[in-house]
């Protein structure tokens, strides 16, 4: 039990959670993706980049980050698997995953990169789910 919540319960609101979340940043829905961070939140995605913090900051890094796409009809989803959720004092989650990245264009040309591990710390504010930070580790060969 977490909290009150089952460890099940716990699990499928996360993964529901993540699926509004990446439905949204799929969607282009900067502003809407962002508002599922925290005001303060934290969103590190991104090899040798500083992170974007605020729900404002995230948007303009996301806006700056997708410009690569502008004259590239593309179409890129985010796909979570592996979830292990950990409770932290306080009542935040501790949320761990691995991330692929399919990405594609016209004539069906497909390619999954990057491979990533994502850490987040999720927390409730007024009942609902937020991410306080996302730390996305792309996975390198040495």
């Amino acid at each position: 039990m977490i909290g009150t919540q089952s460890l099940t319960d716990l699990y499928v609101e996360v993964q529901h959670f993540y699926a509004r979340q990446m439905h949204l940043l799929d969607g282009g829905a900067f502003e809407e993706y962002a508002a599922t961070f925290t005001e303060d939140g934290e969103f590190t995605h991104t090899p040798q980049q500083p992170p974007a913090r605020t729900r404002a900051g995230i948007v303009a890094e996301l806006n700056r980050f997708h410009q690569r796409f502008a004259d590239d009809p593309v179409v890129r989803r985010h796909w979570f698997n592996m979830l292990k959720l950990d409770p932290l004092d306080g009542g935040a989650i501790a949320a761990t995953y691995y991330a692929l990245v399919v990405t594609t264009r016209p004539g069906r040309n497909v390619t999954i990169a990057p491979s990533c591990v994502v850490h987040d710390v999720l927390v409730r504010e007024n009942g609902a789910l937020l991410t306080r930070s996302r730390k996305v580790d792309h996975d390198v060969v040495p």
